[in-house]
């Protein structure tokens, strides 16, 4: 791929948007704090020792804040650093996929066998199938 070619676009990682909804929620924190106080976005940034333009951008929440700068401007807007995070939703309502699941259900019976023995035999039996599946799929690739 050369330089002026586009990238393609390709599909965000499960989490990636979710990071980007907490990016925000902190920001418009941040923001209703600084507002509060009476502080411009200059005043803030020279506060908490950034350009304006960066606070604009963590304001926005364009820009992820690292833990250290969110202490400093907890610090500087005199609230603790669980303030940023009042009110945001959590993810109660997980779904694990069907493979989860399962997953969970071998990882569960795999501890409750009786012996070290019986385990071993497990992962044996594991190791053997999945390297008669890895050698179906190379079989298949000459077709």
């Amino acid at each position: 791929m050369t330089a002026t070619m586009a990238r393609p676009k390709t599909e965000a990682r499960p989490g990636r948007s979710r990071a980007q909804e907490v990016d925000r929620h902190v920001g418009a924190r941040m923001r209703e704090r600084r507002i509060m106080l009476g502080l411009t976005q200059q005043q803030m940034a020279e506060l908490i020792g950034v350009t304006y333009q960066q606070a604009h951008k963590y304001e926005k929440g364009i820009n992820r804040i690292a833990a250290g700068r969110l202490f400093t401007i907890a610090q500087a807007l005199g609230v603790d650093v669980g303030y940023f995070f009042e009110g945001m939703e959590t993810e109660r309502d997980f779904k694990p996929t069907p493979q989860q699941r399962m997953l969970l259900e071998l990882a569960r019976n795999f501890i409750a066998l009786p012996n070290r023995k019986y385990q071993e035999a497990i992962c044996n039996l594991a190791r053997a199938l999945a390297s008669v599946e890895e050698g179906a799929e190379d079989g298949l690739k000459g077709l």
